[in-house]
């Protein structure tokens, strides 16, 4: 995702192992050369690819952020029952900007009201006349 024109994905880190089960949607995936084609379509993208034999496989993102917490990991362990779309995770990664999600505890209050007026459960939109209108060539 970018921020002002500066995408804040820097690095992207694809660790797997060569011979465990667990790494065979990972395999499968580079084997197939998606991540060649992913990665021309990103030419300002680092992408790591390293293996990590006996660990489970998991893709790591640096991110261009303020704060010291700007890496994200997201395992991509394979499981009989659904094996992860490891593009569909790259994706992921790529349209983060790296911050985390803040919450809004307190209601947003504005200085300057709408001009459409306040909504209210009572309003007899069904009422209103409907708006003639023309089309023209």
């Amino acid at each position: 995702m970018a921020t002002r024109g500066v995408f804040q994905l820097q690095k992207l880190s694809l660790f797997y192992c060569e011979h465990g089960g667990s790494s065979k949607a990972v395999r499968d995936f580079l084997a197939s050369g998606k991540l060649i084609d992913w990665a021309r379509e990103r030419p300002h993208l680092k992408i790591n690819v390293r293996v990590r034999n006996g660990k489970h496989p998991f893709v790591k993102a640096d991110y261009l952020t303020s704060v010291n917490d700007n890496i994200h990991q997201i395992c991509v362990k394979s499981n009989d029952a659904k094996s992860p779309d490891i593009e569909e995770v790259l994706n992921q990664l790529y349209n983060r900007s790296g911050r985390k999600a803040k919450r809004f505890t307190q209601p947003v209050y504005s200085q300057t009201p709408s001009i459409q007026g306040v909504w209210t459960p009572a309003l007899d939109l069904h009422l209103t006349p409907k708006f003639p209108m023309k089309i023209q060539d």
